[in-house]
Parts: structure tokens; C-alpha cells; sequence
């Protein structure tokens, strides 16, 4: 099998090179990603501009294709261009972060297996739910860093993949949705559906004294601090048995969610 792997954290993030560990032992691994981080680009593509695209090499010393554009981009980029036919499958991660819920369409690593799909093919995107109260740590001398245990998440990947391999897709599944959680109590994957939402969305401005230490990031380079907001996002908390909200984060297990990219809703007959 011929694999193309992108992301949206960006190709030298830690969780690419953790998904091509992952499957290099029983595929023939391409990466093609973002030269920085996309998260929450959703499926945007650049269309008529020109796009740097230039070899680089991972943290293990394996090639791979650093493209400045968005995640879609980077797969339409990799089974069009770099490769040299269609791959029979693109893995989108391992994202740092979560993926669930109707949410899932502002997400940069979903979009790019959506990208995937409707350029004729299968797709995994893959997510790493690192708890903060368990991801991050401090060293021996006080300093804070992010625990990156990709372990439990490369193993579902790996035998996911190999599933595929065997039986090939599902019969109407277009795309898995595979989260993991840091925190797992159970390494058993459920086979979910999409939760409601992931996440409660607030608007805040210099007079929310809740939330005064996060209105307060430093502004970017030239930006003018008059008339300033922000969307802030909360975490929901509860979540329908069976969704993928309740497998990663009630029941702390991997959970799979197949999906279809054909959003029509039937049944207007008597409407």
C-alpha cells in the first residue's frame, strides 16, 4: 500500500513523524505538509497563487515535502504532484489536540482527509487528546514541557491500517475519524458517531475580568489594541452515549468514527 501522510501542526511536528512510524512497516510512506502550524483552517485551498514547496528531512532523518499552504492543500499537492500516482490511502496527523463532533469541519485534519475523499481517496485522520492535567509535566529543574505519549495512539493506528489492508473499506464509509486519548483507562475502540459539539464558544473583550489573562496575549506584530475581541472555546463536558465525545472523554478509550462525506439530508417528501 502507498500512504501519503499530512497534517495540520505542521511537517516537523512530532505527531507526523509519529503517524509514519506508525505504518512505514507495512506501507510505503510520502509526507507532504504545512510548513507551520494550520489548525482550524478547515479545508481551505490556494487556488491560482503560487506555492513554495521544498525537501526537508524529519526528526529521524526521513525525507519529506514541506509545502507553504494549507493542509488540503499539502494532499491535493502530494497525490497530484510529489507522488508518482494516487496513494491508496492518506493518513491526516497525528494531530496534537482533538477532533470531534460537527466540529470536525473547522478542523484542519479532518479537511485534509475530506480533501483526500473527494479526490477519489480513503482517508484516516488521526487525533492525540492529551489531558492537561496528565500531558504536561516539569522537569528536574521546574520547566515545563508536553508529554507526547503517541504509544497507544501509533498501535490503534497501526492496526487500523491493517484492517484496511486486509478488507479494504467499509461499504459507504468514505473516512475514519480516530481519536485517542492521553489518559486512556481502556485501549478497546469504540466505533462512535459525532457528538452534538465540541465546543462552547464565548466572545470576550478587555472588560471580562473571567478570562482577563487570555484577552491579554500579546497582540501580533503592527495590530492595533482599540476595538479588540476574541473567541474563546471551552471543552463541552457532557456528551450522548456512544458519540466520540463519550468514548474519549467520559469512558477515556480510543474512540472510531466512520464517516460519509455526502451530507444530504433525505426525506423532504412531506415536508
Amino acid at each position: 500500500m502507498n500512504i501519503l501522510i499530512s497534517n495540520d501542526d505542521g511537517v516537523f511536528a512530532p505527531g507526523i513523524l509519529a503517524a509514519k512510524q506508525a505504518v512505514e512497516d507495512i506501507a510505503n510512506v510520502t509526507v507532504v505538509a504545512p510548513n507551520e502550524n494550520n489548525s482550524s483552517v478547515g479545508r481551505r485551498l490556494t487556488l491560482f497563487k503560487h506555492l513554495k514547496l521544498e525537501e526537508c528531512e524529519l526528526e529521524d532523518g526521513s525525507p519529506a515535502y514541506s509545502l507553504a499552504g494549507s493542509p488540503a492543500d499539502s494532499v491535493v499537492v502530494g497525490a497530484n504532484y510529489v507522488m508518482d500516482a494516487k496513494p491508496d490511502l492518506v493518513i491526516s496527523g497525528i494531530n496534537q489536540g482533538v477532533n470531534i463532533s460537527s466540529d470536525i469541519t473547522s478542523s484542519g485534519t479532518v479537511c485534509a482527509a475530506l480533501e483526500a475523499v473527494s479526490i477519489g481517496i480513503p482517508a484516516i485522520a488521526v487525533s492525540l487528546f492529551m489531558d492537561p492535567e496528565t500531558s504536561y509535566k516539569q522537569d528536574e529543574n521546574g520547566e515545563w514541557y508536553v508529554d507526547y505519549d503517541f504509544e497507544l495512539t501509533k498501535k490503534v493506528l497501526h492496526d487500523l491500517v491493517s484492517k484496511i489492508i486486509e478488507k479494504g473499506f467499509p461499504e459507504g464509509v468514505d473516512l475514519f475519524n480516530l481519536n485517542v486519548p492521553s489518559n486512556y483507562e481502556s485501549e478497546e475502540v469504540m466505533v462512535t458517531h459525532l457528538s452534538h459539539k465540541m465546543l462552547d464558544k464565548k466572545v470576550i473583550d478587555e472588560t471580562d475580568k473571567e478570562k482577563e489573562k487570555i484577552f491579554n496575549y500579546p497582540l501580533e506584530d503592527g495590530q492595533d489594541s482599540d476595538g479588540l475581541i476574541m473567541i474563546t472555546p471551552d471543552l463541552v463536558k457532557d456528551y450522548d452515549d456512544g458519540s466520540d465525545g463519550y468514548a474519549l472523554l467520559v469512558e477515556k478509550r480510543p474512540s472510531l468514527t466512520p464517516l460519509n462525506v455526502d451530507m444530504t439530508s433525505h426525506g423532504l417528501d412531506n415536508w
